[in-house]
């Protein structure tokens, strides 16, 4: 941790916002830590559910009469890979804000030591887990969970299959890092949501959960990753300001709940 030593860190535990303000609030604390403030670590829930697409993903690949009519909100990251399905039970979302220049500049050096509190957590819970030692192909590349696996910056259990997805996203002057650990079994309605997906047998294949790894509540998850992240940046408790909730929902209006962003990939504030 060198390089983020005696830095501002603030730890906001587990809040529950909607897909589009989970979004706008990344970039916010971005700004803030950018402009000199508290860089920022979060764990986060969903709701309503939401379906979140990769940057690059084309958005023919969900099916949006589904989620519609599921009530399921659709919002597109800033970070790229596949789409992944929220809710309040299925994951367990984090976020590590910080400025660009106190991080390394090489990207999977900056996975390993940005996922090094995850990893913490997982072990706290005696979850054995590790980087995808090599690449493996694609099962359905929509979908996060399915798509080809990486060794920086896929994380699986020790029965090698995927627990938990990562992502980044470098500004010019700061790096988010977001990523979900899958909690439980929620695998018909995350395949539901796109078009032309596979059966759950591929999917459970592929990929695991906690609650599968070891019988865990999710309390006790989070409560987990909440303490691994704030002990490895000596962060205080903290929470959002006024000004950045304002900021956020704006955002949310002008960005993350517009067709041009979700639909098209055009950002209307750019």
């Amino acid at each position: 941790m060198t390089d983020l030593e005696g830095r501002e860190w603030r730890l906001i535990p587990e809040d529950t916002r909607s897909g589009p303000l989970n979004m706008a609030l990344d970039e916010v604390a971005a700004e803030t830590a950018a402009e000199g403030g508290p860089r920022t670590l979060r764990v986060y829930r969903w709701e309503p559910a939401t379906l979140s697409l990769g940057y690059h993903q084309d958005p023919s690949t969900v099916d949006w009469d589904f989620c519609e009519r599921e009530g399921i909100s659709v919002t597109r990251r800033p970070t790229g890979g596949g789409g992944i399905y929220h809710d309040t039970r299925g994951d367990i979302s984090y976020s590590i804000v910080a400025p660009a220049d106190e991080l390394p500049g090489d990207l999977m050096e900056t996975y390993e030591r940005l996922c090094e509190p995850l990893f913490d957590g997982l072990d706290r819970l005696e979850v054995e887990a590790g980087f995808v030692e090599a690449e493996r192909p694609a099962i359905f590349e929509p979908a996060c969970y399915l798509r080809g696996l990486h060794p920086a910056h896929d994380v699986v259990a020790g029965d090698g299959r995927k627990l938990s997805g990562n992502a980044q996203y470098r500004r010019r002057d700061s790096v988010i890092q977001h990523g979900s650990v899958l909690f439980s079994d929620v695998v018909e309605t995350h395949l539901d949501c796109f078009v032309d997906s596979p059966g759950p047998e591929a999917f459970r294949e592929r990929v695991t959960n906690l609650r599968e790894q070891r019988d865990l509540d999710r309390e006790r998850a989070v409560e987990a990753f909440e303490d691994a992240l704030g002990e490895w940046a000596d962060a205080e408790a903290g929470g959002w300001t006024d000004d950045e909730l304002a900021r956020a929902r704006t955002r949310v209006e002008e960005k993350y709940d517009s067709p041009a962003w979700n639909r098209d990939r055009t950002d209307p504030t750019a």
